[in-house]
């Protein structure tokens, strides 16, 4: 047994140096070439955001319930109305005068309408201005206290879910952009409502509620539409700004390469002080000018057009 061992571990280290000398003279044989591109600072706008997602939902959802319970006798709006506080929007009968109208339908039509001016319907009233987003009772419907006849929002707002390691960038009044996963082409304007102090715990990552007020709610916006949210940190316009690419980060600070003159192939380091990144672009306070030309270093690497790149030690050989 202990011999087996001993094989098997000789196997796998001839092979594992096999495969170490193949990479060696792979790499050995694959070029390098450092080039220098030509770019100017420009003048831009550039936002610092943080992403996440979230759900539009009724800010204040209010279900109109019956006082009483009883048979609802007509709906006075629809899904989508507008309604103003005091506005009638329902009635109904009691179960006593339902049973009362039923008795007095037999009796014709002048009984009905008798009982009817004795024993009057019940409004239900809306509370608030707002909108119906539930209207699914129909006339006829048997209903109880604890039955929503008519459901109400004043505005629909976006909640979303910020992870704890980002909830301490968010303040009030903040700035969003918010696109619905569903009209992904329009981007909607909202800014930070409220924040919520208790935590909850979603696919095990504790995550904190934030609500986001959109700035002109679009007439497509429905509770229950998940939307992608970008919280923007910071913002500048009309700032000077260059790429990330052109940045040389060291210990004594933060250099670009201007090109001082026409023949100038190498550039000469200067300093500049940055101001905030979108991790494309980065903003620069002071140190050049958009009128510097800054050269930019790349690295192409490319593997040899001849026949000497190197062997597989796994694939048997043709003799020469």
């Amino acid at each position: 047994m202990r011999n087996k061992k001993i094989k098997i571990f000789f196997v796998f280290l001839v092979l594992a140096s096999l495969v170490g000398v193949y990479l060696y003279k792979t790499k050995q044989h694959s070029a390098s070439k450092e080039t220098l591109k030509e770019i100017q600072p420009f003048i831009g706008d550039i936002k610092n955001e943080f992403s996440t997602t979230g759900t539009v939902l009724p800010k204040n959802r209010l279900e109109i319930k019956p006082p009483v319970s009883g048979r609802v006798d007509e709906i006075l709006v629809e899904e989508g109305n507008k309604v103003k506080k005091g506005q009638t929007i329902a009635w109904m009968s009691s179960t006593e005068r339902a049973v009362l109208l039923d008795a007095a339908t037999g009796q014709g039509e002048k009984a009905l309408e008798y009982w009817k001016q004795v024993y009057k319907a019940i409004p239900l009233i809306s509370p608030i201005d707002g909108e119906v987003i539930v209207a699914t009772t129909q006339p006829g419907q048997t209903v109880t206290t604890s039955d929503a006849v008519i459901v109400l929002s004043d505005e629909l707002i976006v909640r979303a879910q910020v992870d704890e390691t980002d909830i301490g960038k968010v303040k009030l009044g903040q700035e969003v952009t918010i696109t619905l996963d569903a009209y992904q082409d329009q981007v909607i304007e909202a800014k930070v409502e409220h924040i919520y102090y208790e935590s909850k715990t979603v696919n095990n990552v504790t995550i904190y509620e934030v609500d986001l007020l959109a700035q002109n709610s679009p007439a497509f916006f429905r509770s229950g539409m998940n939307a992608s949210i970008n919280f923007v940190e910071q913002s500048r316009k009309n700032i000077l700004l260059v790429p990330v690419d052109a940045l040389l980060r060291e210990k004594e600070g933060t250099f670009v390469l201007v090109k001082t003159s026409p023949n100038d192939t190498e550039g000469t380091r200067r300093e500049v002080k940055l101001g905030i990144s979108d991790n494309k672009n980065t903003e620069v306070i002071s140190g050049i000018t958009k009128d510097d030309i800054i050269l930019v270093k790349s690295t192409k690497y490319t593997l040899p057009k001849d026949n000497n790149t190197g062997t597989n030690p796994f694939m048997p050989q043709r003799r020469r």
